[in-house]
């Protein structure tokens, strides 16, 4: 099943892998206003398509996305372009519930690199290259860039690389905790598929209250993040899939989830 768009691709994988292909190689996937709300559309049918468990989000193999397309920012001020709000269509994508796989190869710069961060678990090809080189434009990251970063390698190797433009290789980032795996490039898709194949064999609701727990944990007090994480371990014992997954476990074999 594929559905059409101008600047991606979509499509489903064994009816229960969504798969999104960034698709303006010209420009190496500059990141446009028509392409982040065609990539918004389609993480929301997949969210809401109740076969899906898992998305994966691609580029292709010269570039993940090199960054914002700068000819739609050059000739703003500060009334137009706030009101314009584009920064709304990133917001709904950091609401979508489905867990969400980076397949990074090639350049993952400046908005590039803040749709990477959006992810949930990211596995990038050898020949993978990320920065945040948005000072050289005279501008900073506004796509969750100082903040998503920070959190993720700490403020003095973000502040590093955020105030320098300085890009880095996927060995580094995942030194700095970035990336969940760095592969050889031919095998960057299928390391990404073959983790996206291991999610979908389990129970899409607990994949979605797992996901959402460790996304409000970078938001809540550990006190309010254990009570939220708590809930959502209670809830799972009103669902048949935690019930088919106990019993198969007493009986030694495989469950079979239905996602209820």
């Amino acid at each position: 099943m594929t559905q059409s768009y101008e600047y991606i691709k979509s499509s489903i994988i064994d009816n229960a892998i969504g798969l999104v292909e960034l698709n303006r190689p010209k420009v190496l996937n500059a990141l446009n206003i028509g392409l982040m709300k065609e990539l918004a559309s389609a993480l929301k049918d997949f969210d809401n398509n109740e076969n899906i468990k898992v998305i994966i989000l691609t580029g292709n193999a010269k570039a993940f996305a090199a960054g914002a397309d700068i000819s739609e920012m050059a000739n703003e001020d500060t009334v137009s372009i706030m009101l314009k709000d584009n920064f709304s269509t990133w917001d709904s994508i950091q609401n979508i519930k489905t867990p969400i796989i980076a397949a990074v190869s090639g350049y993952a710069l400046g908005g590039g690199l803040e749709l990477v961060m959006t992810c949930d678990i990211i596995v990038a090809g050898e020949n993978a290259l990320f920065g945040q080189p948005e000072i050289n434009l005279g501008v900073i990251p506004g796509a969750g860039g100082t903040q998503r970063l920070t959190r993720a390698i700490g403020k003095y190797r973000s502040s590093e690389l955020i105030l320098t433009g300085e890009l880095i290789n996927a060995q580094e980032m995942y030194k700095y905790g970035l990336i969940n795996k760095v592969v050889p490039n031919e095998l960057y898709f299928t390391t990404a598929l073959k983790i996206a194949k291991e999610i979908a064999k389990k129970s899409r609701i607990a994949i979605r209250l797992g996901k959402e727990a460790i996304v409000k944990s970078f938001e809540l007090s550990l006190k309010e993040g254990l009570t939220l994480e708590r809930k959502n371990f209670y809830m799972l014992f009103s669902s048949q899939d935690q019930k088919e997954g106990m019993k198969a476990f007493m009986e030694k074999r495989k469950p079979q989830f239905v996602g209820r």
